[in-house]
């Protein structure tokens, strides 16, 4: 069973939009309810597409100095240039990674998809090596298809 409990998330989501919050702060509420379910989830950042550029717009956990990544670069801008989740088990394995911090050891990039249209991603660090089991990924892509549905 997966930590992250998605049922949860998608509940105060639905609770957010009804109060008709704003982008940021629906966005925010994703990412503070997913870091809440503690580890593996040590860092949660929303990087919404722009052209050819992922732009932060909201996260919980460590600040990052990557506000902007260009699709191809790192982790996240591969993610949208192949269109494909990424689970990296060990970010140092990595060549071209970007590093948010010294401490993260792993990786999990979930698209954002409307229909084929990549809205964005949701980006999670962790403190931890290899712990994004393919239920905790399934528990990830449900918040990221909510999202989808609610921006």
């Amino acid at each position: 069973m997966p930590v992250l409990d998605a049922a949860r998330v998608i509940a105060a989501l639905r609770g957010a939009f009804a109060r008709e919050v704003s982008r940021e702060e629906l966005l925010r509420t994703a990412a503070e309810k997913i870091r809440a379910a503690g580890s593996p989830y040590t860092s949660v950042y929303f990087y919404m597409l722009h052209d050819n550029e992922l732009v932060l717009e909201a996260y919980a956990g460590r600040a990052t100095d990557h506000v902007r990544i260009p699709v191809g670069v790192g982790v996240c801008g591969t993610a949208v240039a192949t269109g494909q989740d990424q689970n990296v088990p060990d970010v140092r394995a990595i060549d071209n990674y970007l590093a948010c911090n010294t401490w993260t050891r792993s990786e999990l990039v979930v698209l954002v998809r409307r229909g084929s249209t990549i809205l964005g991603q949701i980006d999670i660090d962790s403190d931890a090596p290899d712990p994004f089991t393919p239920e905790e990924e399934a528990a990830v892509r449900q918040v990221a298809d909510a999202v989808a549905i609610l921006l």
